[in-house]
């Protein structure tokens, strides 16, 4: 095993109910458009994955604020503010890692396995979480962080894995990526890495039948459900 990969939200943090969810909310309130996701309304929006083409897509189904014009300008302005919101929730200490996140990473660190963040938010708020929620040390010892824009194409596309594995230098079978929805698996399998799923209640149902290994977390303590060496071992 060469490279140990996480997605950020909903793997690092359970971010998307009650983070982006609520910082979506908040920005379009402060942008006085009329539009507020609840629960079960924004677990088929986390399908589309981006913030910006999520947006894209919800305002093309239910039609654009008459107020703004210049529809790719608000989509800027929009998700600038959502990360700026975001982020502001993160900083207050409101979330938390998931189970067992930090104890792999410090599990992978032990071992010489390189680490690195490929995720399709926003790159302030993925780096926000992890100096947040991480820490300092633990940050120092990604080798890379990818995000945002950083790729044209998103997840399910395997762009952002390829261009990981470009810069780390590795061999992609011996690369597991940690993720926690089908796009995400698709990209990571399409990319030829190994998959482990983490699931969260926002992607418990979908299909994740072409995944290495499936779990609800990845467990602390008396729960331990994946050790380093469990990844290890799906390497062939």
């Amino acid at each position: 095993m060469e490279a140990l990969i996480f997605d950020c939200d909903g793997v690092i943090v359970d971010t998307e109910r009650d983070g982006h969810r609520v910082a979506f909310n908040k920005a379009f309130a402060l942008k006085g458009i009329d539009a507020a996701w609840g629960i079960d309304q924004y677990r088929e929006l986390v399908h589309v994955a981006g913030g910006k083409e999520r947006m894209r897509h919800y305002f093309n189904q239910t039609g654009w604020p008459g107020q703004y014009p210049e529809r790719e300008q608000l989509i800027i302005e929009l998700h600038k503010l959502k990360t700026e919101l975001f982020m502001e929730l993160i900083a207050s200490g409101t979330l938390a890692l998931r189970p067992g996140v930090a104890r792999l990473i410090d599990e992978a660190i032990n071992q010489g396995i390189r680490l690195a963040v490929c995720s399709t938010s926003n790159e302030k708020a993925v780096n926000t979480i992890i100096d947040v929620m991480l820490g300092t040390e633990r940050k120092r010892a990604f080798n890379t962080i990818l995000a945002g824009d950083v790729v044209s194409r998103k997840k399910p596309d395997p762009e952002i894995y390829l261009l990981c594995q470009r810069e780390l230098a590795v061999d992609p079978k011996k690369c597991v990526v940690v993720e926690d929805n089908r796009n995400g698996l698709m990209a990571a399998k399409s990319a030829g890495m190994v998959c482990l799923v983490t699931t969260n209640p926002y992607t418990v149902s979908e299909d994740f039948s072409e995944a290495d290994m499936v779990v609800d977390q990845l467990g602390d303590g008396a729960e331990i459900k994946v050790s380093i060496h469990d990844l290890m071992n799906l390497i062939t």
